[in-house]
């Protein structure tokens, strides 16, 4: 395809530089999905997890399902090509920007990308390893400076609640196991947002990084690496963060693995 002409509706995805850790990212790939399917199916199967809480840890793997697998699977499938021949289409390029912003806001529909389907395109290349907002900005030959100021703006209000929400929480949290005498309780609230909070960190600074170094050309690597990490470490972490700390999701796994382990004897 190296003659093909670009139309405004064929892109050229910039993708990874392929390396030989490029193979980590499909086991992490594997391994998120099979945590998250498997916490998925170990809940709507037993009886006894059939809980608003329960149900509400369904809404995480689904949510981390959705974020890995709407740009890591052609992720995978673009490093095994020329760095020529990955094409991706504009519909499918918006299509994916979609999801990897709800992914990322979680239940918030994107404002942006209403503007950003309307600008005008005189380049054909995406500046990323996956299409987002801003990826699809730098297509445009028209000014987006209000575009770029309004994303600064609503990422900066999304990261403030973020935080803020955080840090009460934990704050709270804190109070309590300072006026509290239970050892057990006080233990079993550290041990729960340690892992949290590890995870929290890791996903804010991956996409705190990805988000504002769109602005700096010459961090690209950088900025490659950190919405990768964005994309399949928390998802990766998530059920083991959530689900086996939960006593009875974990005693429930522990059950289904002894038998499954005693009838393969």
């Amino acid at each position: 395809m190296d003659n093909l002409t670009f139309t405004n509706s064929i892109l050229l995805v910039e993708g990874l530089k392929v390396t030989p850790q490029s193979s980590l990212i499909l086991l992490v790939y594997i391994f998120a999905m099979g945590c998250n399917i498997g916490l998925i199916i170990l809940i709507s199967t037993e009886k006894n997890l059939h809980h608003p809480m329960h149900f509400l840890f369904c809404n995480l793997p689904v949510n981390d399902i959705l974020g890995t697998s709407v740009m890591l699977p052609r992720l995978l499938q673009d490093i095994l090509r020329e760095a020529s021949e990955r094409y991706i289409t504009y519909v499918e390029c918006v299509v994916q920007a979609y999801f990897v912003h709800i992914f990322a806001a979680a239940s918030q529909v994107s404002i942006m990308l209403g503007l950003t389907i309307r600008l005008s395109r005189c380049r054909s290349k995406i500046e990323n390893p996956f299409c987002d907002n801003a990826s699809l900005f730098k297509l445009s030959c028209e000014n987006v400076v209000i575009n770029n100021v309004f994303g600064i703006i609503y990422t900066v209000i999304v990261f403030t609640f973020s935080l803020g929400s955080v840090f009460i929480t934990y704050t709270k949290i804190a109070s309590v196991c300072i006026t509290s005498k239970n050892k057990a309780l006080n233990t079993k609230a550290i041990k729960t947002c340690s892992t949290h909070i590890a995870v929290y960190i890791i996903m804010f600074v991956s996409c705190a990084t990805m988000v504002f170094l769109h602005r700096f050309p010459e961090y690209s690597d950088s900025r490659k690496l950190a919405s990768i990490m964005f994309h399949i470490v928390p998802p990766g972490l998530n059920p083991l963060v959530y689900g086996l700390q939960t006593k009875e999701i974990r005693q429930k796994f522990v059950k289904f693995w002894h038998r499954n382990k005693v009838n393969l004897k």
